[in-house]
């Protein structure tokens, strides 16, 4: 397995400048990616009446939008490495408004999945993704804290949509609203105008001379490890990345990265998450509404909910990037994960407005924590330059949990006719994770620093030594093994 990430970018992002304008412009695009879905909730209840289906059925509205927006993921990847983040963002907002604009015309329930999910998850996906990735091109040093704005876009732009969306609906109704709707998202595109390349000829690293003796070193060190009779794994993985390299795949897309640790663990981990991840913001309004509370009021639940989101996200950001929490952000984003399980089992114990109050505001606390943190532990894991790959076949896997947690979700409150046992099952899937996560980032952050202190004994100690280190390293595996 490799060891731990490294800036591997081939120049100094600058942290600053322009940057601050691109972080903007992913604040638009990826808060109109992660809040359009979830304000679209808001005219559930009335197109379940009108098109007479039951909650599973219309929860396969968000679910359609959300997965096709991370099944888009390696296609928007593709695009991203072959023509940079602007372009492919705003063929992303024509896309969404197109999306909307056909499913004010719907006639069947279909009809809105094929439009508002399939055409308008996909462009959702030409918006997250390349925001994403561009921030990492900008970013090095302050990334949490940049990563961490880009995300609060999506806790402001929900709270300004879920009641737009209730004036919208009384006034024009749903079929209106979702053409005004489709006018709206174009402000994707200004926001994909703001993502300029970065200059990467103007701070080029002059670290020749380092990269050379650093080689140098690895290279003593595997001939080294050669002799020995335990591993020579690391300078073969190393020459098959970059045989593969060459091919037409890995130009595009890093598929070496399912033989990455840390990779694979983040991905485990959010297979299980995602089970539990959308559901309980998806029935909120709904969920206030069967307990006799009015349309507006119900709306009001989920800016109450943006609006804790929009101040954690940031404050967050701020968290990550301090010196006793950045070495070891795992273990942040492992508590973000279990603090969401435990608001969850504790929702149904919350009774009338002021108890779904109480709970938007925890749940708005524990969502915004995991939301910052989603993408920068996985840019922390792979390093920057692997992000773009990353993200995408993590989104295209991370896709079928998407797209199944909702309607399961919703099948869960027509079997026993309540929502309780839709958030104890929300809350376990979070649980469950949240464990997986602390126990194996403990285990990877010892590996990593094994390997490090491996690496460092090549670097300035003798080739004896290092195969030392090695041994003991094996023999302590073996060790383990045999008990």
């Amino acid at each position: 397995m490799p060891p731990a990430a490294v800036t591997n970018l081939g120049y100094t992002p600058p942290d600053g400048g322009w940057g601050w304008a691109v972080v903007f412009g992913a604040f638009i695009s990826i808060g109109f990616s992660y809040a359009f879905p979830k304000s679209l909730t808001i005219y559930f209840k009335e197109i379940q009446e009108y098109f007479s289906v039951s909650y599973s059925e219309i929860a396969w509205v968000s679910s359609v939008m959300l997965a096709s927006m991370y099944a888009g993921g390696p296609v928007s990847s593709v695009l991203v490495n072959r023509y940079g983040s602007r372009p492919v963002v705003i063929a992303g907002g024509v896309l969404v408004c197109t999306a909307m604009v056909l499913a004010s015309f719907g006639t069947n329930i279909i009809h809105l999945y094929l439009c508002v999910g399939l055409i308008g998850g996909f462009g959702l996906a030409f918006n997250l993704q390349p925001s994403l990735t561009i921030i990492g091109t900008y970013f090095q040093a302050k990334r949490p804290l940049a990563n961490g704005l880009a995300m609060t876009g999506s806790p402001v732009v929900l709270s300004t949509l879920a009641p737009l969306n209730q004036f919208l609906f009384d006034s024009f109704g749903w079929r209106g609203s979702f053409l005004i709707l489709g006018s709206i998202v174009l402000n994707c595109c200004v926001a994909g105008a703001l993502m300029r390349p970065v200059n990467k000829s103007i701070q080029r690293k002059t670290n020749n001379e380092a990269s050379k003796c650093n080689s140098e070193a690895a290279e003593e060190l595997a001939a080294a490890v050669d002799t020995s009779t335990h591993s020579d794994n690391l300078q073969t993985e190393e020459h098959q990345s970059e045989k593969k390299g060459q091919g037409f795949i890995q130009k595009f897309t890093d598929v070496s990265l399912f033989r990455h640790r840390g990779f694979l663990i983040y991905l485990i981990g959010n297979v299980v998450l995602f089970f539990g991840f959308f559901a309980p913001v998806v029935f909120l309004a709904p969920y206030a509404k069967h307990q006799g509370i009015d349309e507006y009021s119900a709306a009001f639940l989920l800016s109450m909910f943006a609006l804790v989101d929009m101040f954690i996200r940031p404050a967050t950001g701020l968290i990550g990037n301090t010196k006793w929490i950045r070495p070891r952000i795992q273990y942040f984003f492992s508590f973000a994960v279990l603090y969401n399980g435990i608001c969850h089992l504790m929702c149904p114990l919350a009774s009338g407005y002021t108890g779904l109050a109480v709970y938007a505001v925890f749940f708005g606390l524990a969502f915004g924590m995991l939301s910052a943190l989603l993408f920068e532990v996985l840019m922390d894991l792979v390093g920057a330059h692997r992000f773009s790959s990353a993200v995408g076949l993590a989104t295209i896997i991370e896709c079928g949990p998407v797209l199944l947690g909702p309607p399961i979700s919703g099948a869960l409150v027509d079997y026993f006719g309540d929502y309780k046992y839709m958030y104890y099952a929300c809350g376990v899937f979070m649980l469950v994770s949240g464990i997986f996560f602390f126990i194996m980032h403990y285990y990877n952050y010892k590996k990593l620093d094994e390997e490090h202190r491996l690496t460092a004994a090549a670097e300035t100690g003798s080739p004896e030594e290092a195969v030392q280190l090695k041994m003991n390293q094996d023999d302590r595996t073996v060790t383990e093994t045999d008990e």
